[in-house]
């Protein structure tokens, strides 16, 4: 799911549909699978002490797969120089942008950083994050232009709302941890709302988008699919937000983006 931001963002960026264009991309996504793979593996060997005390997540830790920490952390950096490596050999600005996340991963999982645990700043990094996902394409294809920055700000408000509801699903094990997320901090229900008022301004955003003819006018039919997940977000809260009612409405909206994703490669032909 990770991939769709980049590869997106390539596709608005495209000027034609050749053999280089087609390396380039395959260039981008192996180099986005390293990346993204560095900030996993980093945000596991970071955070692996209150994932063992976390029921949730303990049998999934790379300490119960037989890992251990110093491998780990020679996977995590082996990943981010091959990411790097391979984005400084398609542009300037896609090493630059490649950087940049590997840096706000850095200040939101490092331990004497550790961004996760600071409430508001976790999901600026997101937001950012997001918005570089989709500009990492784009500018593996064509420079970083206004019109792109407009769009990559619909892919940051995804991605903090998400983590925004991923942080309501984990309150209880990150209280008990001690992780000052947003959730613990400020109660899960608010922090929830907070979410899907991301989500919902994320929604009508590109709506909004495609009148202005940003993007495709097909693209318009989010407002449907925002009911979708008004309505499953409506029933996890009746539920009590518990952690099996949220991890419903994560494959819910998930789906739901799936479907918004596919949409945009398929509107936004590059010939």
């Amino acid at each position: 799911m990770l991939q769709g931001a980049p590869v997106i963002g390539a596709c608005f960026a495209m000027g034609g549909f050749d053999v280089p264009t087609l390396i380039t991309i395959a260039a981008l996504v192996t180099g986005n699978l390293c990346l993204v793979a560095h900030v996993f593996v980093l945000n596991d060997w970071s955070g692996v002490g209150g994932d063992l005390r976390d029921p949730h997540r303990a049998a999934r830790t790379y300490v119960a797969k037989g890992e251990n920490a110093t491998r780990m952390a020679c996977l995590a950096w082996g990943l981010l120089a091959l990411a790097l490596l391979i984005f400084g050999l398609l542009s300037q600005g896609a090493f630059a942008i490649a950087l940049a996340i590997a840096v706000l991963s850095a200040i939101y999982s490092f331990p004497r950083i550790h961004g996760k645990g600071v409430p508001l700043l976790n999901s600026l990094l997101h937001l950012m994050g997001g918005a570089l996902h989709f500009l990492l394409g784009y500018s593996a294809l064509s420079p970083v232009s206004p019109h792109s920055v407009v769009i990559g700000c619909y892919f940051g408000l995804v991605f903090a709302a998400g983590h925004l509801t991923h942080e309501t699903r984990d309150h209880d094990g990150d209280q008990q941890n001690g992780i000052q997320t947003n959730a613990v901090a400020f109660g899960k229900r608010k922090v929830f709302l907070a979410g899907l008022l991301l989500f919902s301004t994320a929604y009508i955003s590109l709506a909004v988008f495609a009148l202005l003819g940003l993007v495709p006018l097909a693209l318009s039919m989010t407002i449907v699919l925002y009911a979708i997940h008004l309505r499953a977000a409506l029933r996890a809260l009746q539920h009590g937000l518990t952690y099996a009612s949220v991890r419903r409405l994560q494959i819910v909206y998930r789906n739901i983006h799936v479907v918004i994703g596919l949409a945009m490669l398929v509107t936004v032909p590059p010939w």
